[in-house]
């Protein structure tokens, strides 16, 4: 099956991260966090072999909740893990648009219960410590931990993530060459979606690439992963998005974003940085100056040094160090 560049690119990039980890010694056990009806989803823990009780940094994946596993982990947030004796949780999720963000939302929720309960135990990882991580949907869905998992958790470090999920960018259809490379019809785009609820994009027969394209290109990508419309209800979304939840006891946030973001745009860091500023929020916005989505085209020792920063940050409010 011929498939689209969309998911190419994320094969390749979680190809690449996945085979990085194999080669260190940060243990790695699969088990399973959640099941619904057959469909058993999982969790990735990676620790040393010992019992000491860890920190938590949680990794979760992006792919515009339509792709994308648990096994495409950042080489920086596991590096990084490992090198500040913390275990590292990468979680599966229900995914789009077999499963409506709702039910996305109750697997982060039920994930954290699984990590300070039952995980806890059997991995000697610590509740009190856990720092959230994740890049663009798993930015998305970094932040909205920032508000939907009780008891808070300590700090989230958001890649090219947003809080919005109604604004134009993603409810009118893209301009963006990157969403335009050729029209797909409604119909090749549902063929790839045949009802099977997933949580690994590995086992969907269709192409969840194509499907992302189309969403964008019409401008749908909010109702196909909700089922409403954001034009007509947006308050429906409102309890799924983070830029409406901020309070003043959200979790300290860093968010690293590229200037010239096609697929999410700055902005929508920005639409954060300022309701953390609103609410007293302990926060830095880090920005690569012409970064694309994944900050491509950005100068490297930019990109260095706002991932440094970014780490600094997460060091300072998960380690107190």
């Amino acid at each position: 099956m011929q498939r689209s560049l969309v998911t190419v690119f994320v094969l390749l990039a979680t190809a690449a991260q996945s085979a990085s980890v194999a080669q260190e010694d940060f243990n790695k056990t699969t088990a399973v966090y959640k099941q619904v009806g057959d469909l058993k989803i999982h969790a990735d823990v990676y620790r040393p072999a010992n019992e000491e009780v860890l920190p938590v940094v949680v990794w979760i994946h992006g792919g515009a909740l339509i792709m994308g596993h648990r096994e495409g982990v950042s080489g920086r947030v596991r590096n990084w893990a490992k090198e500040n004796d913390c275990a590292l949780v990468s979680i599966d999720y229900r995914l789009a648009a077999e499963t409506k963000v709702p039910a996305i939302i109750e697997d982060l929720e039920d994930a954290f219960r699984w990590i300070r309960g039952k995980g806890a135990k059997q991995f000697h990882l610590d509740p009190q410590r856990i720092a959230v991580t994740g890049g663009s949907a798993g930015g998305y869905m970094t932040m909205t931990a920032g508000y939907r998992v009780k008891p808070r958790v300590q700090v989230l470090l958001s890649f090219w993530g947003y809080g919005d999920l109604v604004g134009e960018w993603y409810s009118r259809p893209s301009p963006h060459p990157r969403h335009n490379a050729r029209k797909i019809s409604k119909e090749e785009a549902w063929k790839q979606i045949d009802g099977t609820v997933i949580s690994d994009s590995r086992d969907r027969k269709g192409d969840g690439g194509i499907f992302y394209q189309y969403s964008r290109q019409t401008g749908l990508f909010p109702n196909v992963i909700s089922g409403w419309d954001p034009h007509k209800n947006p308050e429906k979304f409102y309890p799924y998005m983070a830029v409406k939840n901020v309070t003043s006891d959200y979790p300290p946030t860093a968010m690293i974003h590229g200037t010239v973001d096609t697929d999410v745009p700055y902005v929508l860091s920005t639409m954060m940085a300022d309701e953390f500023k609103k609410h007293s929020v302990p926060h830095v916005m880090l920005t690569v100056p012409n970064g694309e989505h994944g900050l491509g085209g950005g100068d490297p020792k930019v990109i260095e040094d706002v991932n440094r920063q970014g780490f600094e940050f997460l060091s300072k409010h998960l380690l107190g160090r």
